[in-house]
């Protein structure tokens, strides 16, 4: 499975343990930056992110900032784009199982690694359950 990895400034850090986690458990990364820790404009991550996940270029992508208030934001400004913030492993569990979650979005400056790493697993290894909640998931695409 390819993932798009993309963040800011304030979770490049994280960003980074994350691409190397997926690196190291098989899966292809598309690191859309930023490349450092200088700043820049989280909109434009999450956009390039989300832009990569709805056109297939990823099968899933995972962004993050300081929070992942403002990145999740950004990403969902894009058409059938579904990203999730997730501060819990059972927030992670619930996005995929209802909402088909194809983007999550973590705060590197209110997650520790080992939370986001956990958070990070559930979500790409949870499948969508379908059924009954298959039809708020399209009207989520057709919004």
């Amino acid at each position: 499975m390819k993932i798009a990895v993309a963040s800011d400034h304030g979770g490049f850090a994280l960003k980074e343990v994350i691409a190397k986690y997926l690196e190291e458990n098989g899966y292809e990364v598309l690191n859309l930056g930023t490349y450092s820790e200088d700043s820049v404009d989280y909109p434009e991550y999450g956009k390039k992110c989300a832009e990569a996940v709805v056109s297939g270029e990823a099968e899933r992508g995972i962004v993050v900032c300081g929070t992942g208030i403002g990145i999740s934001i950004a990403a969902n400004k894009v058409k059938g784009a579904r990203c999730a913030l997730c501060t819990s492993v059972h927030m992670a569990e619930m996005t995929r199982l209802h909402n088909d979650a194809n983007m999550v979005a973590l705060g590197g400056r209110t997650t520790d690694d080992e939370l986001a790493l956990e958070i990070v697993k559930t979500w790409l290894t949870t499948e969508f359950e379908g059924g009954r909640h298959q039809r708020r998931v399209d009207m989520l695409d057709n919004m």
